[in-house]
């Protein structure tokens, strides 16, 4: 029995290393390489010669982008596994920071991404600075916000305030949204999204679950006020409705007539069937 084990381990041994030889050779296609580097995310660890030659695929910029980007996964995976890699990890956060400005996007965004999931510095610096001096920036502002919230410290919620307030594209704005989310000092924002029929009705949804979640009182009295406009858009109605029946006082409810009536209202004919289906349990929970 013990020699079936130590022969299987030895076995595995030779695969992962046949393994590597594939997935650092530049004679091999890059198919037959990025299916190698997938088969032996551990072993680019288990000998410094093999983390040196991987780290050392990422860093040529004359490499198939596919080859660099697999060599960057498998490095990945084998960060996971957190005392085993601990002997590779600052070669390999040296050479993620250096790789961080490569000129592929491609490779720039997955260095900052794993980076972003150390909770790196020089990542944070970088990713803050580009979305201050977008000259300077080195992947777009909504994936730099994005992996900012990996890690958020309070001048990544200044940042995101101003990107928020004088966005630089609908998909930055969200993403801004989204950091600030937990952002104590942005509910008074979070209002004024929330209540501009003008905003992106996705950006108004976020709003809503980040002010319920910072300020849950003032939540509630915007989303009554909502539910009694009745040019008020059904879906952010419907939030509205939901929070009302799960987070609000049931007998405070249960006696507001004006809201109960103008809930009734907003169940007519024209509207959704999901719509009316929640104005049905709203009312059935709360008239007796």
């Amino acid at each position: 029995m013990t020699t079936k084990k130590k022969s299987g381990k030895s076995s595995h041994k030779r695969s992962a290393q046949a393994a590597m030889a594939v997935a650092t050779s530049e004679r091999r296609v890059p198919k037959e390489r990025v299916a190698a580097f997938a088969e032996a995310p551990l072993a680019v660890c288990e000998k410094d010669e093999h983390l040196q030659a991987t780290l050392a695929v990422v860093r040529n910029q004359q490499e198939p982008v596919e080859v660099r980007l697999a060599a960057m996964e498998s490095l990945a995976a084998a960060a996971f596994s957190v005392i085993s890699f601990e002997p590779c990890r600052n070669d390999y956060i040296a050479t993620l920071r250096e790789v961080a400005t490569d000129p592929n996007q491609q490779i720039r965004e997955t260095a900052l991404g794993a980076l972003a999931g150390e909770k790196d510095a020089f990542a944070q610096k970088k990713l803050l600075e580009g979305l201050k001096s977008p000259d300077k920036a080195l992947v777009p502002p909504e994936k730099a916000l994005q992996l900012l919230s990996y890690d958020v410290h309070a001048e990544s919620y200044s940042v995101a305030r101003d990107i928020a307030q004088n966005p630089p594209s609908p998909a930055a704005k969200q993403e801004a949204l989204r950091l600030l989310a937990a952002d104590a000092a942005s509910a008074p924002f979070f209002e004024k999204v929330l209540r501009d029929k003008d905003e992106m009705r996705e950006n108004r949804q976020i709003a809503a679950s980040a002010l319920h979640a910072l300020n849950p009182d003032k939540f509630q009295k915007h989303a009554r006020e909502m539910l009694l406009d009745k040019s008020e858009y059904e879906d952010i109605q419907a939030t509205s409705m939901t929070a009302l029946g799960q987070f609000s006082d049931d007998e405070a409810v249960a006696k507001d007539t004006a809201l109960l009536k103008s809930v009734d209202r907003l169940s007519d004919k024209t509207r959704s069937a999901k719509y009316k289906r929640s104005a049905k349990q709203f009312l059935g929970k709360y008239r007796q």
